[in-house]
């Protein structure tokens, strides 16, 4: 055992009372307030480090630095990580598109990786816009970029929602 041991602390407030804050607004309101610090992002978002940086109707952009605690034991980001930034950014479009009280849930995902990701990539955008939008699914595509463009994974997921 190494003793170059590393901590992280993660705080978060009662995620039930932030969702029952939710529940009074449109989705587009409730993901508005997050990104502008009025309501506190999902206890995951702050787990990961995820930021909602961009927010309109069937539009989103999530940021995302990559940090070591996400490493695998091949010394990369795990690809769950990846995943979960696109999962949250699909789901976050489909929800901007939802009136206040009315939920969502994802029913798949797919995820394409097209390089690893390191330390070395810097801070990630991931891009998710609106496909398909039916009163009781959504779909929306995803893409992880860095700062120059270059593509880390693309993704898709098609979300169940409950009128």
């Amino acid at each position: 055992m190494s003793n170059d041991i590393r901590c992280r602390t993660v705080n978060r407030t009662d995620p039930a009372k932030q969702a029952r804050s939710a529940e009074t607004m449109s989705g587009l309101e409730c993901l508005s307030a997050m990104r502008d610090g009025v309501l506190e992002e999902p206890p995951i978002g702050r787990l990961i480090g995820l930021r909602l940086t961009e927010v309109k109707e069937g539009r989103v952009v999530l940021e995302y630095t990559p940090a070591e605690c996400h490493y695998n034991l091949s010394g990369r980001v795990q690809g769950g990580v990846a995943a979960l930034l696109i999962d949250a950014a699909t789901g976050s479009a489909v929800y901007s598109l939802l009136p206040a009280g009315v939920k969502y849930t994802s029913l798949d995902l797919k995820a394409n990786y097209v390089r690893p990701i390191t330390l070395d990539a810097g801070p990630l955008r991931c891009e998710a816009w609106i496909v398909h939008m039916g009163a009781r699914t959504g779909i929306a595509e995803a893409k992880l970029t860095d700062g120059q463009g270059r593509l880390y994974a693309v993704g898709a997921s098609t979300c169940m929602i409950f009128r």
